[in-house]
């Protein structure tokens, strides 16, 4: 449960530079009779821990649960019928002990399966304009005045969202202080139009909830001088500046402001955990040959096994055979003839087209690098879809099958290749780790004419993601 750290007590004392230094030398030299007297109890060295005590300092409960975080989720009568099973793909209850609920403008029109949260309907909803009454869910959100919460978490409707990965991304923060988490979008054009620095609704933000109680004691005050704003998340952005707090920015929130085919966005995510995907009617189902639903629920059963793996990209080169394999766990591999540079395979292929209808593909500009996407299905790498995932206690296996895009004449290496099958060790995902990520290494274990066998693990100190020669 989260609760308001306590505050040490103050002791009283003389505020002299000779009265300071007294203290300090006699709370010293109590703390060194007390770890004496500790240590001789417990008949070791003065300079050996005992084994118990490390095993209690690394017995310490997380710092966070899914129980800490209360989900609000933004709908409206007309559309929540229709993405009701994008919640469904998310959203477990028995997981969530109920901390996630939907917040509407009215009561829904038609009847809708007990599965989902609890609906909140706040009195006078259906009289505001749509981004107001958005905007004040962080008040509603508060209001409901839920035990043991440490962040509120806003999203949308047709957002995915990876709970396991909002833990261990918010677990790097404290949540007595002020944060407002979130990401900017995608698009350049966007960003430009509506705000570089504030977090997109639809990928969704986070707010610890100290200042969520703060802001919404003032929103009603603020929201008011926004209403020229677009988005309620522009109008929460502006009242959180008013009160001095800016975004703290986490890549892995994805607004998705682009539209068709996300392959070049998602094959090459950046070294950062996967929170969320927004904008789910807008793109083609990621999986070839599935419904958009169908390749959701897919997903959702490699990020169930490792969310903190999903998405993660790694690359590594077969010498013998002259390939470059790049891997996006949990979702597909690409193996190109050839040698091919580190940044090239790490730049993202515009397989996807620009949020704004119209626009030309090659005058699009977007918040990350970008490459060209061969409009000849010949000169692609070739592609490779998830098909299983199974594990154990040693680790987990992951199974590739290929997808044909064409009858291509390949390197002979690749000709017959059908599927791939990755192995990996369960993630270690402590905090450190996450401050300071670094990509995987791999290795090509096995390689013949039908099946690649490649092994994920850590790299070494010094050791480069390279090609050689």
């Amino acid at each position: 449960m989260c609760e308001n750290r306590r505050k040490m007590p103050v002791i009283p004392f003389a505020a002299t530079r000779s009265g300071i230094r007294d203290f300090l030398l006699a709370v010293s030299a109590l703390l060194s009779i007390s770890l004496l007297l500790y240590l001789h109890h417990l008949d070791l060295p003065p300079n050996v821990v005992s084994h118990s005590a490390v095993q209690s300092r690394a017995a310490l409960p997380p710092p966070l649960s899914l129980h800490g975080i209360l989900f609000s989720i933004a709908s409206s009568s007309s559309s929540l019928h229709r993405r009701a099973p994008y919640l469904r793909v998310w959203h477990r209850p028995i997981a969530h002990l109920n901390t996630t609920f939907i917040f509407l403008d009215r009561p829904p029109r038609q009847p809708l399966p007990p599965s989902l949260p609890p609906i909140i309907v706040p009195p006078g909803a259906a009289s505001l304009a749509a981004g107001h009454r958005i905007a004040r869910i962080v008040k509603d959100a508060v209001a409901l005045d839920a035990p043991g919460v440490c962040w509120y978490v806003f999203g949308d409707d047709d957002t995915l969202f990876f709970t396991g990965n909002l833990v261990r991304i918010l677990s790097k923060y404290d949540h007595n202080k002020w944060y407002y988490v979130g990401s900017s979008s995608e698009s350049y054009e966007q960003n430009e139009k509506f705000s570089f620095d504030m977090a997109y609704g639809g990928g969704g933000f986070a707010i610890s909830a100290p200042l969520a109680r703060v802001l919404a004691r003032v929103l009603d005050s603020c929201i008011g001088r926004y209403r020229h704003l677009y988005g309620s998340d522009a109008r929460i952005f502006a009242c959180l500046a008013e009160l001095g707090v800016s975004l703290t920015v986490e890549k892995g929130f994805h607004q998705v402001d682009v539209r068709g085919d996300l392959f070049g966005l998602l094959s090459a995510h950046p070294l950062s955990l996967v929170a969320s995907l927004h904008h789910i009617d807008a793109i083609e189902p990621i999986f070839p040959g599935r419904t958009r639903l169908n390749a959701l629920e897919h997903l959702s059963k490699a990020s169930r096994v490792d969310p903190a793996r999903i998405f993660q990209q790694t690359v590594c080169y077969d010498h013998t055979s002259s390939v470059t394999v790049s891997i996006s766990w949990g979702y597909a591999v690409q193996v190109y003839e050839g040698n091919q540079l580190l940044p090239e395979v790490l730049s993202l292929q515009r397989t996807f087209r620009p949020w704004k209808r119209g626009k030309d593909v090659s005058s699009s500009r977007y918040m990350f690098n970008t490459r060209d996407y061969a409009s000849d299905p010949c000169k692609r790498p070739v592609a490779f879809f998830l098909h299983t995932v199974s594990a154990d206690t040693t680790g987990i296996w992951t199974e590739y099958t290929r997808h044909n895009s064409g009858n291509c004449s390949k390197i002979k290496a690749l000709e017959r290749l059908k599927a791939v099958s990755l192995y990996s060790h369960n993630r270690d995902t402590n905090t450190d780790q996450m401050e300071a990520p670094r990509r995987h290494c791999c290795d090509i274990s096995s390689f013949s004419d039908e099946t690649m066998t490649v092994q994920i693990r850590k790299c070494g100190i010094l050791e480069l993601i390279a090609m050689r020669g």
